[in-house]
């Protein structure tokens, strides 16, 4: 850790492995405004104004610390696997495989799922403060020959939704890797090796790579995840409990791969586009429930059990896309202690509440996949492989 010394008001020194660099100098720290640091044993603040520094040349890379600017400690151990709770990343890949018909796939799948914590730990460990993270879930179709427990309660294909004028499909798909990191070739390199080892156990569904967009904002920019619990309503939302003790401390997810008519989207008026979204658009400000006819997809998504208790989900939803190809999209994917919160969200959104009206915004984004999964503990995937 470098050690940090303010002689004069006007003047900020730091001292690291025996250089000293002036304020100006400190080039890697233009986008910080608060650092909490140490001086004499003693914490202390000490305010950085951007305004104030100058162009200069930066500091060497090998004398510049490795904190993290957001975080002071640097992360000292891997996130544990199957944390569905894992934080947000920059980047995430979403990889749906379906088990082929090799004599040996289903063992070999068993044994790969077993051992995922050594492969997570194996490639987190080169930058723990990527914040690296995977979850798998566990398709229906696979659950018993692949487990050979106690199928969870809720666990069921992904059913299809039929509205009067659009469709929420569903789709094949055993596996779901959830990958995350901040870093996109840590990513990549946990399914290299991933796909190595399943071999020609497994096939490709989809792969999709997503991407963190401006202050969590969706392609049609809006801000996403808005209504995602926070702190002690995480768990209580995610994770099964006493309910289903086969299951505790799994989750269910459901993934849909949707893609927007952006030029469709863009021709609308900002406020008929937040009319749609219940949110205004710069601000992320909370619009008013309609009392009666269009609801909006805020309204739509809010789901209540008949004693009046409102449930929540756990969104990690992804921008995805290529402007040269003119692919645009979001990744929804959603973890929840109950399936029936989910699926009785789709089925608001595409046949209606009342019937009829729709969801507006299933006018402009086209779901291409949908596909139901577990994500079963971290001790109950562990114990796969044994006898």
């Amino acid at each position: 850790m470098p050690s940090f010394a303010s002689p004069a008001s006007t003047c900020l020194n730091i001292t690291l492995r025996g250089y000293i660099w002036p304020r100006a100098q400190v080039t890697y720290l233009r986008n910080a405004t608060r650092l909490s640091i140490t001086k004499n044993s003693r914490p202390f603040a000490t305010q950085f104004n951007p305004s104030d520094r100058v162009p200069s040349r930066p500091i060497p890379r090998q004398l510049q610390p490795t904190f993290s600017k957001a975080n002071m400690s640097s992360q000292r151990v891997p996130i544990e696997s199957q944390r569905v709770d894992a934080p947000l990343t920059s980047s995430a890949t979403f990889l749906v495989l379906s088990a082929t018909d090799k004599e040996d796939s289903i063992s070999t799948i068993r044994s790969v799922l077993a051992s995922l914590d050594d492969l997570a730990k194996n490639v987190s460990i080169r930058d723990l403060n990527a914040q690296f993270a995977c979850t798998v879930g566990i398709g229906s179709d696979i659950w018993d020959r692949l487990t050979g427990l106690p199928r969870p309660a809720e666990l069921h294909p992904f059913k299809e939704i039929k509205g009067n004028k659009h469709t929420a499909v569903s789709t094949p798909g055993d596996l779901l890797f959830h990958i995350r990191s901040e870093r996109r070739d840590i990513c990549f390199e946990f399914e290299r090796q991933l796909m190595d080892q399943l071999g020609d156990s497994v096939s490709l569904i989809d792969e999709t790579v997503g991407f963190r967009y401006f202050d969590v904002r969706d392609l049609l920019g809006f801000v996403d995840g808005t209504a995602n619990p926070v702190g002690p309503a995480v768990p209580s939302s995610v994770l099964i409990a006493e309910e289903d003790t086969s299951a505790q401390g799994g989750s269910y997810i459901v993934i849909q791969k949707y893609v927007h008519d952006l030029e469709s989207w863009k021709s609308l008026p900002t406020e008929t586009q937040e009319k749609i979204i219940g949110r205004t658009k710069l601000d992320n400000v909370e619009l008013d429930d309609a009392e009666s006819g269009q609801r909006s997809h805020k309204t739509l998504n809010t789901i209540e059990d008949e004693n009046g208790n409102e449930h929540d989900i756990l969104r990690d939803n992804m921008p995805f896309g290529s402007p040269g190809s003119g692919e645009f999209g979001t990744y929804f994917i959603g973890y929840t202690r109950r399936l029936w919160v989910i699926e009785k969200m789709l089925e608001r959104m595409f046949v209606g509440h009342p019937p009829g009206l729709h969801d507006r915004i299933l006018d402009f984004s086209t779901p291409l996949t949908g596909t139901t999964f577990f994500a079963p503990s971290a001790s109950l995937l562990a114990s796969l492989d044994s006898d």
